[in-house]
């Protein structure tokens, strides 16, 4: 699957327009009925950038009313002459199963993920690392992420009110301090993902989420578990720092 990225200049403003995933015919007359609509309605060609691989497709995206700039007509050729070799020109290559090894290691902590995620399943010993934080600090996603992309085996424990008011690690993750992660994000942040969630009630209120990080916070210093401020951080830099910062190998590479 190859993909072609429409743009264009507006005076010195530069507006990206990606169109993914065109891996068909059909799907590439899409995009140059697309770009043809965007040059007539600009009154300025789009500059097209293309990483499509497949002859068909190019020749057809080709014709629509923009610049067309191959990235493949400027590195695939040097590289055929420098190797000696011609291109197969088949995409999607890195999206099969040629390594079963990996994909079978994706699956498996992928599993282990679901598995124990909240608290649920409670297989400690097997987790690499368990994320530990109040509701909606972004457990869930992360465990998800370093599963999917690191065949990482981790699980996620929820702070609730019962393990804040005691002050002390909760029984169930206490003989696996070391392998503990918490994740914290501002109280104003906080407060918007829940109130989007559940917009009534204690739950979101600014009293609430403000006692429940503040405990959160004091029990990580208490215990010297390192933690995370994710409120300006993308999953994937919360997986990245985890991983980093916990010396976990990495099962699998993206």
């Amino acid at each position: 699957m190859g993909h072609s990225l429409l743009t264009q200049f507006d005076g010195l403003e530069f507006r990206p327009v990606t169109l993914p995933f065109v891996s068909s015919v059909d799907k590439a007359e899409e995009a140059v009925r697309k770009i043809n609509l965007a040059a007539g309605e600009s009154g300025i060609r789009p500059i097209i950038f293309s990483t499509l691989v497949q002859e068909d497709l190019r020749e057809v995206v080709m014709r629509a009313n923009g610049l067309f700039l191959d990235f493949f007509d400027a590195f695939v050729g040097p590289l055929e002459k420098e190797l000696a070799t011609r291109s197969t020109h088949r995409s999607g290559r890195a999206h099969g199963m040629a390594d079963l090894t990996a994909y079978t290691a994706r699956i498996n902590a992928t599993n282990f993920a679901l598995t124990n995620d909240d608290g649920s399943g409670r297989d400690y010993e097997a987790a690499d690392v368990i994320v530990v934080g109040v509701s909606r600090v972004g457990k869930t996603p992360t465990c998800l992420y370093m599963a999917l992309q690191y065949g990482v085996f981790v699980a996620n424990y929820p702070l609730n009110d019962d393990d804040l008011e005691s002050g002390r690690l909760p029984k169930a993750i206490e003989p696996f301090r070391h392998k503990l992660y918490g994740l914290t994000i501002r109280p104003e942040r906080l407060q918007q993902i829940r109130h989007e969630r559940r917009p009534d009630g204690r739950y979101a209120s600014q009293q609430q989420v403000q006692y429940e990080l503040r405990s959160a916070e004091s029990l990580f210093s208490r215990y010297s578990i390192p933690f995370l401020d994710t409120t300006e951080c993308s999953i994937e830099e919360i997986a990245s720092h985890i991983l980093e910062s916990s010396g976990i190998e990495r099962r699998v590479r993206p």
